[in-house]
C-alpha cells in the first residue's frame, strides 16, 4: 500500500516535470527573436548549456504537487513527487557537469 503510494507520487511528478519542461520549451520558443520549433529550441537549449535551467524551471509545478500532497495529508505521495524531483535534480546535475 505505501510503496504503491509513492510510485503513484512518483509518476505525477514526473508527469508535471515533463508538462513543466515542455511548457517552458514553448514559452521561450514564443518569446526568442527567431521562431524556433520545439527540437530546434532544444538544440539551442543544449548548445548554450542552458538545458538544466529549463529542467529547473520544468520543476516548478512539483512545489505546487508537493504542497497539496502534504495539506491533503498524503505524505507518501508527497515522498514519491520529493524522489521525481530528486531525478530531476540529478538530470541537472549530468546535463551541467557530466557534459564534454
Amino acid at each position: 500500500m505505501i510503496k504503491r503510494e509513492i510510485i503513484i507520487g512518483f509518476t505525477i511528478g514526473l508527469l508535471m516535470n515533463i508538462v513543466g519542461f515542455i511548457l517552458c520549451i514553448f514559452i521561450f520558443s514564443t518569446l526568442s527573436s527567431r521562431e524556433l520549433s520545439f527540437i530546434e529550441m532544444i538544440k539551442v537549449s543544449v548548445n548554450n548549456d542552458s538545458l538544466g535551467s529549463l529542467i529547473a524551471l520544468g520543476a516548478i509545478p512539483n512545489l505546487i504537487i508537493f504542497f497539496l500532497f502534504l495539506r491533503k495529508n498524503n505524505v507518501y505521495r508527497a515522498r514519491g513527487v520529493l524522489l521525481a524531483t530528486l531525478i530531476a535534480a540529478i538530470c541537472i546535475a549530468i546535463s551541467k557537469f557530466g557534459g564534454s
